[in-house]
């Protein structure tokens, strides 16, 4: 578990829906999630945490998430559901937001050149 210097880090509790219970045929992703062995402590922030320590605690979850092979399955459910705390997928619940509203106005857009379109069509 990551440490700083004078500062220590205590473990913060991990919800229960960290591991949803979405299946496929090779059976659930979250099973070969990294984060499962021994490090969940770095993905969620324990009660009145120092900016600084925050900044680094969710930097070295990120590098946990960099070597997972299921990275991008945990950060789409993430980003589904949505999950309001914690590191996911390598984002922070603050990246995760950014992501959904990027999603949203992209989503109206799409819809908005699809009416144009069909109404150059229809006219």
């Amino acid at each position: 578990m990551l440490q700083l210097p004078h500062q220590p880090l205590h473990a913060a509790a991990v919800p229960a829906q960290r591991a949803p219970a979405r299946e496929d045929e090779a059976g659930p992703w979250h099973a070969e999630a990294v984060c499962r062995r021994d490090e969940a402590g770095l993905f969620f922030a324990p009660s009145k945490e120092p900016t600084a320590a925050r900044l680094s605690r969710e930097e070295a979850a990120k590098r946990v998430c960099a070597r997972c092979p299921v990275m991008v399955e945990c950060r789409e459910h993430a980003l589904l559901q949505p999950e309001p705390y914690g590191v996911w997928g390598g984002l922070t619940a603050a990246e995760r937001r950014v992501v959904l509203a990027r999603r949203r106005r992209r989503e109206v857009e799409l819809r908005k050149a699809a009416s144009a379109e069909q109404i150059a069509q229809a006219g």
